[in-house]
């Protein structure tokens, strides 16, 4: 029998992160969505104290592995690495899916690095999270004039061969946790640049830009319908000098379209963090799905599984829909999570999970506005703010329409080009 149930070694490690979103988040989540911008203090350093322990034990594995610790090697089978992540992501996001982004941790600068760097990258760029006061990493991709087509990118990375540096000049938009990592000395993004334009994808490459780096400004911090404590900013660049050996991977340019190196460390990327944002989706839904069943049981409307559907009632009906349509998204993104423990491909699996999380949150939200009427309008439930923070998960990491389009290329075995 396959069982979908979450293994006890993890559901036992996230009791402390249950217990923050239900005593920190939850409590504090109006709060913070009316004072946006402003730092959750008490929330990134209950974190830090459980993340820096857990990013500690990770690096020591990754040394003991690469020659720097005992010599033992990683056992083989499964990694709950990525599980457990959903896993957490899922929780905080129930508390608050803005305050979550708030995390001091790597986040999508760590799944870069993991994705596109060597060992001693791996080691160099995320050993400082396992260590000294908070601090974040992120990623900067999203431009003026490239969202979801990336082969628009057109911030530049050129070779200085006087000082073996490389020197980046353009714009990223929309970074999440961009400002919080440049904050902080030991922050940093990676920023996608090009270093041919002519080679299209081919010529993207990612670079660590880390805190302090003279020629990198912070311009903008946006304004949001929804999630709204997260820090989202856009960042300039001019005439910022990286050193050599910050960027990810080869320098060299394969213009093999899809296929080139660059390209494809994009894409490890997204494959890695599509099933965390879907997690996060299903947390916002499964808060709003939870508050309604509750309230609507104070009513005396308790759903009978027993019933047939035609003998239900309109509420009871949609109260059944909410949570079919969680389940089901819960299911597909622990599924492609579980493929990345096992190290198989879960490109198909990510975008799948993250197309539908991202609608099932927007439905299941809307629909708890609705069944809970005008007091579900209001301020005086979190319903709204559910609803409002839910939207974003049919936006960033790839659009819906996006996820879908690399959904159907891979069932139909379109390219690109065939299937746009």
């Amino acid at each position: 029998m396959i069982s979908f149930e979450i293994p006890d070694r993890i559901t036992n490690e996230v009791q402390l992160v249950k217990m923050v979103a239900e005593q920190v988040m939850r409590p504090k989540s109006r709060y913070y969505d009316e004072h946006e911008h402003e730092r959750p203090v008490e929330y990134i350093n209950m974190m830090w104290q459980f993340l820096r322990d857990q990013n500690k034990k990770r690096m020591q594995k990754l040394m003991s592995a690469n020659g720097h610790g005992n010599g033992s090697k990683p056992k083989e089978g499964f990694d709950f690495a990525v599980l457990r992540l959903v896993v957490v992501v899922e929780m905080l996001s129930w508390g608050d899916a803005g305050m979550y982004l708030c995390t001091p941790d790597p986040l999508l600068g760590g799944a870069a690095v993991e994705a596109v760097g060597t060992t001693e990258q791996k080691i160099r760029f995320l050993k400082r999270f396992g260590e000294g006061d908070p601090k974040w990493g992120a990623m900067a991709m999203t431009e003026p004039g490239a969202g979801s087509d990336t082969s628009g990118i057109r911030t530049k990375a050129f070779l200085d061969p006087d000082t073996n540096e490389w020197v980046l000049n353009g714009e990223k938009i929309f970074c999440t946790s961009g400002g919080l990592a440049l904050d902080e000395s030991d922050g940093f993004v990676v920023v996608w640049a090009t270093v041919d334009p002519k080679a299209g994808r081919a010529g993207m490459k990612p670079f660590v830009v880390e805190a302090g780096t003279p020629g990198v400004s912070v311009v903008k911090h946006e304004h949001k319908m929804g999630i709204r404590v997260s820090d989202t900013v856009s960042i300039v660049f001019q005439d910022a000098r990286i050193p050599h050996d910050n960027i990810l991977g080869s320098a060299d340019v394969q213009q093999k379209g899809a296929n080139a190196k660059g390209f494809q460390g994009a894409m490890k990327t997204f494959d890695a963090s599509r099933p965390a944002v879907a997690a996060s989706a299903m947390g916002v839904a499964r808060a709003a799905m939870e508050y309604t069943r509750d309230r609507m049981a104070e009513e005396g409307i308790v759903l009978d599984y027993t019933k047939p559907l035609h003998q239900m009632t309109a509420v009871e009906r949609d109260l059944m829909e909410m949570e079919a349509r969680q389940r089901a998204g819960w299911l597909l993104t622990v599924r492609a999570a579980t493929m990345m423990g096992y190290g198989q491909s879960n490109r198909l699996e990510a975008s799948m999970c993250k197309a539908r999380a991202g609608e099932t949150a927007t439905w299941i939200t809307q629909k708890a506005v609705e069944l809970l009427g005008p007091l579900g309008y209001s301020r005086d439930y979190l319903v709204e703010k559910w609803m409002r923070d839910a939207k974003i998960n049919d936006i960033y990491e790839g659009t819906k329409q996006i996820n879908l389009l690399i959904v159907a290329r891979s069932i139909l075995g379109y390219t690109r080009k065939e299937l746009k």
